[in-house]
């Protein structure tokens, strides 16, 4: 987790660089050939469109955060004092480091399955299916189904810039249905539609009475 400006600080030592390549390499591979094989329908722009969706910038400084990755980073001291723990470019890169690392450690097959631990929730959400963790999407078609409308989100983020959480609330038709917490904005609007989803279940269930 050595970032170029800590080894300017440090002689003789080594950044992640070569990893990031070696790790972006290996996460394109990955995703591409899941998305080739589990979704033969998809042309190959559209295939081209998901995996553009989940290997990002910003995806993947979320899963550097979700993993914990910016306690570990080693920054050069303005780079730190810059708020660099924070920077989504500095968040991914470190994770495309990881992913090298475990490729060069386990090899392919435990590379994949970090990888698809990780992102697979959102390439079926990328491609369209209803996937456990599409919580939102999910909340929308009840409440839309229902006559209520589409639920509004708001998002709070607390906490140092390093440990960053994210706070949201769901409101459908005015009423505030549900919260959720997370390490990304995402995240936490995903917890809070799960919850308000488990409302509508309550409320259906309590009508039904």
């Amino acid at each position: 987790m050595a970032h170029r400006s800590w080894c300017a600080e440090q002689e003789g030592r080594t950044s992640n660089e070569r990893l990031e390549f070696l790790g972006d390499a290996v996460l394109g591979l990955v995703v591409a050939d899941y998305t080739y094989r589990n979704h033969p329908e998809l042309s190959d722009g559209l295939m081209s469109k998901v995996r553009a969706s989940v290997v990002n910038t910003k995806v993947l400084a979320e899963v550097a955060l979700d993993l914990g990755v910016a306690e570990l980073l080693r920054l050069g001291r303005g780079e730190d004092l810059s708020g660099g723990r924070a920077k989504d470019s500095i968040l991914a890169d470190a994770t495309e480091a990881v992913i090298g690392a475990v490729y060069l450690d386990g090899g392919l097959a435990e590379a994949e399955r970090l990888v698809l631990s990780l992102l697979k929730g959102r390439i079926a959400s990328a491609v369209g299916e209803p996937g456990e963790s599409d919580h939102k999407s999910r909340l929308q078609e009840q409440t839309v189904r229902g006559g209520r409308g589409v639920p509004r989100y708001e998002v709070e983020g607390f906490g140092p810039d390093h440990a960053r959480r994210y706070l949201a609330t769901v409101y459908v038709a005015g009423q505030r249905l549900g919260t959720g917490e997370g390490r990304s904005k995402k995240d936490a609007e995903q917890a809070a539609a799960q919850a308000a989803g488990g409302s509508l279940v309550v409320e259906r269930g309590g009508g039904d009475a």
